[in-house]
């Protein structure tokens, strides 16, 4: 269990509220170019599992069009997300929505990152534990590499993050995996390192 949980939600309220305040004119301008450059919607919503498994509704600025080839099927990734797309994923503005989440208490600033419900029967009992708290907007396995490590070492450094929870100085760990996300930010901007899967544009699916 986690130690002063009342600590971690207040630290979550703030630097939520404070980084939407902060951060308005860039959500202001990234949802212009959304709408200019891709069209409606300017949104991505998407189910995803929360604290205890439970379905949470996640949001981020859309960076792939909806295209489509002569059978109305949907293109692959690869070809869906263009320029301004892997910029918004590079630097990680697309994932600013969730700050929202973050706000109103299904996510919290650090912890893993929320993934699809479809995950959830497929975690063995040790990934599992990583259910056990909120999702995060970044988190252990996130300045370990994000999405340029495989599955198992991933799901290993949640269920590690979940561990560090009970012990007294996790705060200091937040401290750290916050201050390193900002760094990271800027190292993958510059390097498109761990924004994907290698040999894909996207992360691939998990299955055990």
């Amino acid at each position: 269990m986690i130690r002063f949980p009342f600590l971690k939600r207040l630290g979550d309220v703030v630097l939520a509220a404070t980084a939407l305040f902060l951060l308005a004119p860039v959500l202001a301008a990234v949802w212009l170019a959304v709408r200019i450059t891709m069209g409606k919607p300017v949104f991505f919503v998407d189910m995803r599992a929360g604290k205890d498994g439970q379905p949470i509704r996640i949001c981020k600025f859309r960076s792939m069009r909806e295209a489509v080839d002569a059978d109305g099927r949907s293109l692959p990734d690869a070809e869906r997300l263009g320029a301004f797309g892997r910029f918004l994923r590079r630097s990680s503005l697309d994932e600013l929505p969730q700050l929202v989440s973050v706000l109103v208490g299904d996510m919290s600033v650090v912890g893993p990152r929320p993934l699809p419900l479809a995950y959830v029967p497929r975690y063995s009992p040790r990934q599992a534990t990583r259910l056990r708290v909120r999702p995060g907007l970044t988190g252990w396995a996130q300045v370990h590499g994000r999405n340029g490590v495989d599955w198992p070492r991933r799901l290993e450094f949640d269920a590690d993050y979940v561990d560090m929870l009970g012990r007294w100085y996790w705060p200091l760990v937040d401290l750290w995996i916050i201050t390193a996300t900002a760094f990271q930010v800027v190292w993958q901007a510059v390097t498109g390192r761990g924004v994907s899967a290698p040999g894909s544009v996207t992360m691939q699916e998990f299955r055990p």
